[in-house]
């Protein structure tokens, strides 16, 4: 008896998926097979688990194909197959590829280059969300569909575009010029406050007219102002916002009870909390492990050890999808390899790895998991991105992993709604990130610096999420962690650090890295010792800092273990703190502080004044004790990834194994494999890609 996908349900406080079981899917495109082939794949779909399929999502010719005469009959007819089926459906609405009568009738709906250039139809997100006439029309197409549509049986949720700000996250037509006025007027009010915020002082920028002010359009050097850059990509976040808010808006007066609203995707220059906060009822994401393990590199041995990790990397892009829903959905999960005919080529997943990569999801919150994609495509630019079959339609090794997990996630039945459990929280503030993003003193720290951090925490078996800091952040949220780290929040708010304070009073521990609060808002550097309002907390402020040539080696002894220090040196001053590492190997500032701490009622704040390397993340996660979370239950060797999803007292210990060779773990007492139902004690063999999911 084939199993019918749980209704998805929305908790609104939670803002997570609501399933009632482990659900798979697959992203499925009537429009590009013959109507003749859909009943066969719907069969084959079902008889390999897959119980929902997501449409749609690029097909707006299919309702209008010509300029307000809309056509229902094609989804009609798969919608209806689908019910008869057991099929249900993620409904998509179209807007990331608006047809060709539209962009040649009203070119001025198209993006454009930093130059101005206009890009052309032909490829997909060639729109600007905030023109008037693509909003219109969007509005209309989103209108008609949900009114159409939005009572079908077969539906159980929508999808509002498709991957925003992937192809591009900063748009530069006519009317985000107009729209970027409009929203600088209503933030600053005068052109007065607009030039002191902005620093248009600096080579003579100030600004007369509103009407003078663009977005950044090309300068010599490509150096615009960094400010109004700064506030630039937050309009594009608050446009992409309001642009997901109408259609949801129009949405919510057509949908069933209980069908949901998402979006799938995490690209640049959007706030996904916020987001998810004003127009989705929980988010998506798209998960492709093949990604790192492909593009993964070492570089000068200070940075990214994403070429160690490889598709292992993936679960920090899942942490963060976890920080914006607890419990996510998945709504591509990489099926092959291959790529685009013109980027993004990638070798075929190894046997085993498909598998693998949804667990990896589903070990880090997911409740769904929809493959990509059915069929590869035998037309277009993604003729190579490989989905669960192939051109030929024949049975795939893919399909056979599909049908395995279609058997093991029966026994996981109580698995949904658990959440992964850390006790290690790294913090993200998405205006320093932005800001980062074009400054050459603090925006190369993050990437290498967060990435250690996980790296240190997935070898030594140390679960970890990825916090958002920002206005909804709660003390109570805090004091869910034992351990925060702060590593480069340059635009840290003075406010965050009250609440950072009263936590560490409380028993939390605080960990600063370099480049902390040394800008305000608008990314302006005032006249006050870096970290800012941090300074307090950690006992000391920065005197003085360097870039880090490769050929200067420099390190500390940190708690009796030497730790090198990349990338940037700050040199600190205490205040009423205590010095706990110096620079030694240095020029001039030898011997001078390098890490401070200060203890504040129950807990302590540390500041260490340089990137952290892989060893600084492992010292310093041994020194508050958070290393081996699993230790009394598991001893796991480091090439295993330990994840817990916890839910009423059950834990479900997620095991994997991301390489090629099978991995001995030792279990400490009794513990049975959900996954098979197979127990284990002592000494245990995980298999070349393998997973189990253990329990007590």
């Amino acid at each position: 008896m084939q199993a019918l996908p749980a209704k998805a349900m929305v908790k609104n406080m939670e803002k997570s998926i609501q399933m009632e079981r482990l659900t798979l899917g697959v992203c499925y495109y009537p429009e590009h097979w013959p109507e003749s082939m859909w009943e066969e794949d719907l069969d084959r779909m079902m008889a390999a688990g897959i119980t929902v399929c997501r449409v749609a999502e690029f097909a707006w010719s299919k309702f209008e194909r010509t300029e307000g005469v809309f056509t229902f009959d094609f989804f009609d007819r798969f919608l209806d197959l689908a019910e008869k089926k057991g099929m249900k459906v993620i409904f998509c609405t179209p807007t990331a590829t608006p047809p060709a009568w539209l962009t040649e009738k009203y070119p001025e709906v198209l993006n454009a280059l930093r130059d101005g250039t206009l890009v052309r139809h032909g490829m997909r997100c060639h729109c600007s969300h905030t023109s008037p006439v693509f909003l219109r029309l969007c509005a209309r197409v989103v209108e008609e569909i949900a009114a159409h549509y939005g009572k079908h049986p077969a539906i159980i949720g929508w999808q509002i575009d498709n991957e925003i700000n992937c192809e591009t996250n900063l748009y530069h037509s006519e009317s985000d010029s107009l729209a970027f006025r409009e929203y600088l007027k209503g933030k600053f009010g005068t052109l007065e406050r607009l030039n002191e915020a902005m620093g248009t002082v600096f080579w003579n920028q100030e600004y007369t007219d509103w009407n003078e002010i663009f977005v950044a359009r090309p300068t010599l050097a490509d150096s615009p102002n960094p400010h109004l850059l700064l506030e630039q990509k937050k309009f594009v976040s608050e446009s992409a916002i309001a642009f997901f808010k109408l259609q949801a808006d129009i949405l919510k007066k057509y949908r069933k009870p209980g069908d949901f609203i998402t979006t799938n995707g995490m690209f640049g220059h959007l706030d996904y909390r916020e987001l998810n906060r004003r127009a989705l009822d929980f988010i998506t994401y798209d998960s492709y492990p093949n990604f790192f393990f492909a593009m993964g590199t070492e570089t000068n041995g200070n940075a990214s050890p994403t070429g160690k990790l490889k598709d292992r990397a993936n679960g920090l892009s899942l942490s963060r999808v976890r920080s914006v829903s607890p419990n996510f959905g998945i709504m591509e999960q990489q099926s092959g390899g291959g790529g685009w005919q013109t980027r993004l080529t990638q070798p075929a997943p190894l046997p085993g790895q498909l598998r693998l990569w949804a667990y990896q999801s589903i070990a880090h919150g997911a409740d769904f998991i929809s493959f990509f994609r059915w069929r590869t495509c035998t037309v277009g630019t993604e003729i190579y991105w490989n989905g669960i079959l192939s051109w030929d339609n024949r049975d795939s090794r893919q399909l056979e992993e599909v049908k395995q997990m279609q058997g093991e996630i029966q026994g996981l039945s109580g698995l949904t709604g658990s959440k992964y459990r850390a006790k290690v929280a790294v913090g993200y503030h998405y205006q320093s990130e932005w800001d980062g993003e074009g400054d050459v003193f603090h925006g190369p720290l993050s990437g290498p610096s967060v990435m250690n951090w996980f790296y240190a925490c997935q070898i030594s078996h140390t679960p970890m999420d990825l916090l958002c800091l920002d206005e909804e952040v709660t003390l109570e949220t805090l004091l869910d962690y034992e351990l925060l780290v702060l590593p480069h929040i340059a635009l840290l708010p003075d406010s965050l650090c009250d609440l950072l304070e009263a936590y560490v009073s409380q028993g939390g521990r605080v960990i600063f890295g370099a480049r902390t609060g040394f800008k305000d808002e608008f990314g302006r550097c005032p006249m006050r010792p870096t970290p800012g309002a941090a300074a307090r907390l950690v006992g000391g402020s920065v005197r003085d800092y360097t870039l880090v040539p490769e050929d200067r080696a420099a390190g500390i002894t940190l708690f009796g273990e030497e730790v090198s220090m990349p990338l940037l040196h700050e040199v600190l001053e205490e205040a009423d703190g205590e010095v706990l590492a110096r620079y030694h190997g240095t020029a001039y500032y030898d011997g001078s502080p390098a890490v401070l701490r200060k203890r504040t009622g129950k807990g302590e704040a540390l500041y260490f004044g340089a990137a952290f390397s892989e060893e600084a993340a492992l010292v310093l996660l041994r020194y508050a004790g958070l290393t081996e979370a699993c230790g009394e239950v598991l001893t796991l060797p480091p090439e295993i990834e330990y994840a817990p999803r916890e839910k009423a007292g059950k834990t479900f210990r997620f095991l994997l194994n991301y390489t090629g060779k099978p991995q001995s773990f030792r279990c400490e007492k009794p513990l049975t494999d959900l996954l098979t139902g197979e127990p284990h004690n002592g000494d245990s063999i995980l298999p070349p890609f393998g997973v189990m999911v253990l329990e007590e």
